[in-house]
C-alpha cells in the first residue's frame, strides 16, 4: 500500500508494496518497479527521471534524465552550475553514474567550465575504458564529445556568497593545523608546540604555537556542514526489465579547498548498484563518509541478509563510532523495491515514486542512537 505525502518514522522509513498477481491461482508478491528514489525532496529531479523510466528508458538514462533536472533547477544550491563556490570563488561539479547490470562506471571530478556533469560521467562510462577523469582533462573531454561549453560556472549568488564569507576572514573553512588560523592566508604549516620533539627536519619554515591555540581551526569542517552547503543529489532507479543504476550530482562542499573532491564521484561511496541485489545512496560529510564507502558497506550488507532497513543503520553506525560528530544519511533498496533510510547528525529525506503511486512521496528519516 502506498500512501502520498509526507511520511514521518522514528527512525527508519521502509515502503512495502504488496501486488497480486490477476488471474493467479496463488497471491504472488510482485516485484515493486519501475521505481525512483532520491535523496532529500528533490520532487522535480524524481518526476523526471520517472517519466523517462515509465516511457521505457534505461535505469541508466532514467537516472541522467533525473540528475540533469536538479543540475539545471540548482537544487539547494549544491548541485549543478551557481552554487557551492571553492575558496577562490569559483564553482566546479562532481558526478558519478554505475550501471548495476555492467558495474560500468563513469565520474568526472573538480569539473570546471562544463554544465553538464552527470552527462559527462555518463559519456566516460560510454566511450572510455576509464572510470574517473578529473579537473581540467575532464573539462576538455566533455567538450570533445559535443556537451556545451565552456561556461563560467559561478553566479552572481555564488559570487556574493563568496565575497561576504572572505569578509568574514574566511570562516568557516577546511583548514586545519595552518597559519593563520583565522584568517584568509596564503596558508603555512604550523606546529604544535607539544609536537616539535617529534619534528626531526624540514621544520624551519613552521611556526610553533602553544598547544590547543588552533583547535577552532581543527574542527572547523565540522561544525557548518548543512542541507544547504554540503549536499548531493544521489538517484537510484529500477526500470521495467528490473535493471538497476545509480548516479550522483553535486557541486561539492561550500569554500572548500580548490581541488577538492568528496564523495560524490566515488563509486561505493555516494551511491553503490549491484542488480544481484540493490543500491544505495547517500549525502552529508563526504570528506568523512568516502573513508568508509557506505554504499558499497549497505549492498554488501544486503547481499548478506540484511534487510535494508538495518543495512542502513549498520552503515551509519560504523562511521559514528569513528566520527560521532560527523553528519550523513543513507537510502537503502533492494532488487524487488522495498526501500530504508537512516541518518546521524540531522534530520534526513528521500523521496520516492513507483507504480504503486499517485505522485513521488517524502519520507522523513529522523537521527536515533542505535547500537550493534
Amino acid at each position: 500500500m502506498a500512501i502520498s505525502g509526507l511520511h514521518l518514522c522514528p527512525l527508519l522509513c521502509v515502503s512495502l508494496v504488496f501486488l497480486f498477481s490477476a488471474g493467479s491461482a496463488s497471491s504472488e508478491v510482485e516485484r515493486l518497479y519501475p521505481l525512483v528514489i532520491s535523496t532529500w525532496p528533490f520532487k522535480e529531479a524524481v518526476r523526471a527521471a520517472w517519466n523517462a523510466v515509465e516511457s521505457g528508458a534505461t535505469a541508466v538514462d532514467a537516472v541522467v534524465e533525473g540528475c540533469s533536472t536538479c543540475e539545471d533547477l540548482r537544487c539547494d544550491g549544491t548541485v549543478g552550475p551557481g552554487g557551492s563556490p571553492d575558496e577562490k570563488g569559483e564553482t566546479t561539479l562532481d558526478a558519478m553514474v554505475m550501471n548495476g547490470v555492467t558495474m560500468e562506471v563513469g565520474a568526472v571530478a573538480s569539473m570546471r567550465f562544463v554544465k553538464g556533469a552527470i552527462k559527462a560521467a555518463k559519456l566516460v562510462s560510454e566511450y572510455t575504458k576509464v572510470t574517473l577523469l578529473v579537473g581540467d582533462k575532464a573539462s576538455a573531454f566533455a567538450l570533445s564529445m559535443g556537451l556545451p561549453g565552456p561556461t563560467n560556472l559561478s553566479s552572481p549568488e555564488s559570487l556574493e556568497k563568496w565575497t561576504k564569507w572572505k569578509q568574514n576572514n574566511c570562516q568557516p573553512n577546511f583548514r586545519k593545523n595552518v597559519i593563520p588560523s583565522n584568517g584568509c592566508g596564503p596558508y603555512r604549516p604550523a606546529m604544535i608546540a607539544s609536537d616539535l620533539q617529534s619534528c626531526h627536519y624540514g621544520c624551519d619554515n613552521r611556526e610553533i604555537i602553544a598547544s590547543g591555540s588552533i583547535v577552532a581551526s581543527v574542527n572547523t569542517g565540522l561544525k557548518h556542514i548543512s542541507r544547504h552547503n554540503h549536499d548531493t543529489i544521489s538517484m537510484a532507479v529500477i526500470d521495467k526489465l528490473g535493471h538497476i543504476a545509480v548516479g550522483t550530482s553535486t557541486n561539492g562542499a561550500t569554500f572548500k579547498i580548490p581541488g577538492r573532491v568528496g564523495d560524490g564521484p566515488i563509486a561505493g561511496s555516494s551511491a553503490y548498484a549491484d542488480q544481484e541485489v540493490g543500491a544505495c545512496g547517500s549525502t552529508g560529510d563526504g570528506d568523512v563518509m568516502m573513508r568508509f564507502l557506505p554504499c558499497y558497506q549497505v549492498v554488501e550488507s544486503m547481499r548478506q541478509g540484511m534487510t535494508p532497513e538495518d543495512a542502513s543503520v549498520d552503515a551509519i553506525s560504523r562511521i559514528k563510532r569513528k566520527y560521532p560528530d560527523f553528519v550523513g544519511a543513507v537510502f537503502a533498496l533492494n532488487a524487488q523495491g522495498i526501500h530504508a533510510g537512516a541518518c546521524h547528525g540531522w534530520t534526513f529525506q528521500y523521496s520516492v515514486r513507483s507504480s504503486g503511486m499517485d505522485d513521488v512521496e517524502v519520507y522523513t528519516v529522523y537521527p536515533k542512537d542505535v547500537k550493534f
